[in-house]
């Protein structure tokens, strides 16, 4: 059997080394240009090096995204980019732009390229186009069926890789074609910095009746007409390989480290479970529980199945779930007191019941009991302000792990 890729958001270093425990095989992320996600913290030129070598030093390979649409002006500093790049070992650059990626082939003929989703490719002759370019890797549109993406697999040669989202926000615009960001607030989504205008609440108004507002209410919160379910292909993993599929790709690269460890952590283990024993595959339900506890809109399986129809797209109701909470994340463990060293994330309090994620397996749920601060005084709760706090456990926890409670206090 082919390997299967895990593909997981970098958006900062942290989030690269959180999906480096978890089991991705590849990360990708983005500098301060160039990338669509001018909302996450990105890399300065240092920290991109140190990611790249990072990621190399474990056996994870780094694409580095460039996949705007350009404008003239952004070609002042592209060369240099795509130089910088090449030179500390990315392993291919994301691209949508036919500039962009002619550019890539002049100045770095021996770089891998993978063309972007927001390239729209939805058909084989799409990707034979940019097979004869040289791109080695297509990221196929989002609005593709299983059964046309297996005709697609079926008519391009074998080391045309092919990849898929599988877990994520969905745009509720072709291919992240979208202008209502730049419409209402001047922010270009095609440039990284869309505001999500799709997720915010919408009302009508008659042009006779300036000032009253009518609701079009699908429930007593409101009404999101744009606002697209979140993709979570979990159960359907055997439908993706047999379909074709070489790359799982995690979106979110502006979401936190505990939805990028989450994330690749059940993708790596249903696809490991999957290509291990195909005959006695069986949907782990701790997959799809884990998956619950991070922020996320309702889930769907997309254009997967259907074209939406009856599992329709759009999600007519408030814009995120909330289930869970991050407490805190592992950083160290004092071995002589049994004590985990962990980075807060959100206020906790003593006697609160803490589920537990840790790259190397299951854990039961532990109690925040016995907590001190860095002095060894004990603590009754942690404030708002992130701090390191140290909390008594019968077992070591490896770093990385986080530690999280149901509810809902600010982002995980």
């Amino acid at each position: 059997m082919r390997k299967i890729e895990i593909l997981s958001p970098a958006g900062d270093m942290e989030k690269l080394k959180v999906a480096v425990a978890y089991g991705a095989d590849a990360v990708y992320l983005s500098g301060k240009s160039f990338g669509l996600r001018a909302g996450s913290g990105n890399f300065t030129h240092e920290e991109m090096k140190d990611a790249v070598e990072y990621a190399h030093a474990r056996g994870v390979l780094c694409y580095v995204t460039m996949n705007i649409l350009a404008h003239h002006g952004d070609f002042e500093y592209l060369d240099r980019e795509i130089i910088f790049c090449r030179d500390i070992g990315a392993d291919a650059l994301i691209v949508s732009d036919a500039g962009i990626f002619s550019r890539i082939r002049k100045l770095c003929p021996e770089m891998e390229i993978h063309i972007s989703t927001q390239a729209s490719i939805t058909n084989a002759e799409g990707c034979l186009f940019w097979y004869a370019q040289g791109a080695r890797r297509i990221v196929l549109a989002r609005e593709l069926t299983l059964d046309e993406i297996a005709v697609i697999r079926s008519q391009v040669p074998d080391d045309l890789k092919l990849e898929c989202f599988v877990h994520g926000a969905m745009c509720m615009s072709y291919s992240g074609r979208c202008l209502l960001s730049s419409y209402f607030t001047g922010r270009n989504a095609n440039h990284g910095e869309c505001a999500q205008p799709c997720r915010w609440k919408y009302s009508v108004s008659e042009e006779k009746r300036p000032g009253q507002p009518i609701p079009v209410e699908e429930d007593a919160r409101g009404t999101y007409l744009f606002n697209s379910k979140d993709i979570c292909m979990i159960d359907h993993i055997p439908e993706l390989i047999q379909a074709g599929v070489d790359s799982f790709k995690i979106e979110g690269r502006i979401k936190g480290s505990f939805y990028a460890a989450t994330t690749t952590k059940a993708y790596r283990e249903a696809v490991d479970a999957y290509c291990k024993s195909p005959g006695t595959y069986r949907v782990d339900p701790a997959w799809r529980m884990s998956l619950e506890r991070t922020v996320h809109r309702v889930f769907g399986t997309g254009f997967y199945f259907d074209k939406p129809a009856e599992n329709a797209q759009i999600f007519l109701a408030d814009t995120y779930l909330r289930p869970a909470y991050v407490a805190g994340m592992v950083t160290g463990f004092d071995a002589q007191r049994s004590l985990a060293i962990v980075s807060q994330r959100n206020k906790i309090y003593e006697g609160d019941v803490l589920h537990v994620l840790t790259p190397d397996g299951q854990r039961d749920e532990i109690a925040a009991a016995g907590m001190t601060d860095e002095n060894g005084e004990p603590i009754q709760s942690t404030p708002r302000a992130q701090m390191l706090y140290y909390l008594p456990v019968a077992e070591e926890l490896p770093p990385f792990t986080f530690l999280s409670a149901t509810g809902d206090k600010d982002k995980s």
